[in-house]
């Protein structure tokens, strides 16, 4: 057990200088009681209370105070007001920039998947089959509506051998392009044996209406035709140059050049089409395609060299000529007119340095259809490596022309009877006659 005794030395508060521990109460009760406050009088000894008043809170120490309070209450309130502002603003700024990005999707999504209809959408679309715009043996196309102001051209497809792959090359191919030069395809119908192209409706409908007749060529200028000329080879080398995977067409001919109201040319009909890898250098097939008179030489030959996007350079050499020429196919100077030929007849006019006897409206139109002559010149020569690519073949015809040297002769001989029926000659003749004739060996095949 411990003493818990505390020392009397300890318990003496004088040993250690300490005040005493016992004190008097204020005595604040009568103040409280008055409404004053209570508190220890100055220099007191005793430990003596007071009472005193409230103190007053001056006007100009009230005036101040509230100012201060104001101008953080307003500094606090702007603050507030630009973060909001700010925060409004990045959040507007955002929703713009999706839905901005949204709108871009779903523009290249409308482009790159066409939409599937049936055949009653078909029949509505059309009006019954109200308005026919044009024939042929690939079927019939009708002018559609799909609203008060999206009109379409709608292809309705015979069922012919070889049309379902040719409906599906078409959709496959066209589904995956979108080019201000190219007719875009809005959508398709597969509706049991029923099948349907809609394409966007182009009013000028084809270049063949301008060029199969010198009037109508007149009406558009050289200089419109030059404009067509170059869409029309941009819109090849983005199918050549410009896609996921190369675009051959196969079928480049006046007919599948539509014209928009402003009459930009947009390059249609893609049932002949083949992809390929852009490192693949020839396209593999078993047959000709294309249309006599615009189809390369390898490709119903391969003694003149692999099919390749070169084929397409070919068909568009044709087709430049034809611009030029029109459908003249004959030259009335020429002993048997027959057997003239309108792009071997011009060559030897370049070649022999005279007249074009073209005939031409303005200033400068000569110097287009000098251009324009030699550059078709150049895209049919006899053997795919000796032709240009489609990019050599813009620039050409962004160029002045100037510069354009007059190229080879593609003509090999200018005696048609001692070619006829031979590959050797480069006449037209014997050129139709090798097409027919290989034609007529694969039917029979």
């Amino acid at each position: 057990m411990y003493d818990m005794t505390l020392p009397s030395s300890i318990l003496d508060n004088r040993t250690f200088g300490m005040l005493p521990l016992n004190w008097t109460k204020p005595a604040c009760g009568n103040c409280e009681a008055g409404g004053k406050y209570c508190r220890l009088k100055n220099n007191s000894t005793e430990h003596e209370t007071e009472c005193f008043d409230k103190p007053k809170l001056r006007t100009k120490d009230l005036i101040w105070k509230l100012k201060v309070a104001g101008l953080v209450l307003v500094l606090s309130l702007f603050v507030v007001a630009v973060v909001a502002i700010y925060l409004v603003y990045r959040s507007s700024k955002i929703k713009k920039e999706d839905q901005v990005k949204i709108t871009r999707f779903l523009e290249d999504y409308e482009a790159l998947k066409p939409s599937r209809y049936s055949y009653a959408d078909i029949k509505k679309i059309t009006n019954q089959f109200q308005d026919k715009v044009g024939e042929g043996g690939f079927g019939t196309v009708y002018k559609g509506k799909l609203s008060s102001d999206v009109h379409v051209a709608v292809k309705i497809l015979n069922c012919v051998k070889g049309n379902g792959d040719e409906f599906i090359n078409e959709v496959g191919t066209m589904g995956r392009i979108h080019h201000i030069n190219v007719v875009r395809l809005v959508g398709y119908c597969a509706d049991g044996f029923r099948r349907a192209l809609l394409y966007e409706f182009l009013p000028n409908k084809s270049l063949e209406k301008f060029i199969s007749s010198d009037h109508e060529r007149r009406s558009l200028g050289w200089e419109k035709l030059q404009d067509i000329a170059l869409g029309i080879a941009k819109g090849i080398e983005y199918l050549h140059v410009g896609c996921d995977q190369r675009i051959v067409h196969f079928d480049i001919k006046p007919h599948n050049i539509l014209l928009d109201h402003k009459f930009n040319p947009k390059i249609s009909d893609f049932g002949l089409a083949k992809l390929c890898s852009k490192e693949q250098s020839a396209v593999s097939m078993t047959a000709a395609r294309g249309t006599v008179g615009y189809i390369a030489p390898e490709v119903f030959s391969r003694n003149f060299g692999k099919v390749s996007y070169k084929s397409d350079v070919y068909s568009f050499g044709m087709l430049l000529l034809e611009m030029v020429g029109g459908r003249k196919k004959k030259n009335a100077a020429a002993q048997d007119t027959s057997q003239a030929y309108f792009p071997e007849w011009i060559y030897n006019r370049l070649d022999q340095g005279v007249e074009l006897g073209i005939q031409i409206q303005e200033d400068g139109d000569a110097k287009i259809v000098r251009k324009l002559t030699i550059i078709g010149l150049w895209c049919i020569q006899w053997y795919p490596m000796d032709r240009p690519s489609m990019k050599v073949v813009v620039e050409m015809m962004e160029g002045d022309g100037g510069t354009l040297t007059v190229p080879p002769s593609p003509f090999g001989s200018t005696n048609p009877e001692a070619t006829r029926g031979t590959m050797g000659g480069r006449s037209f003749t014997s050129e139709l006659d090798v097409i027919s004739e290989f034609e007529s060996e694969s039917q029979s095949e």
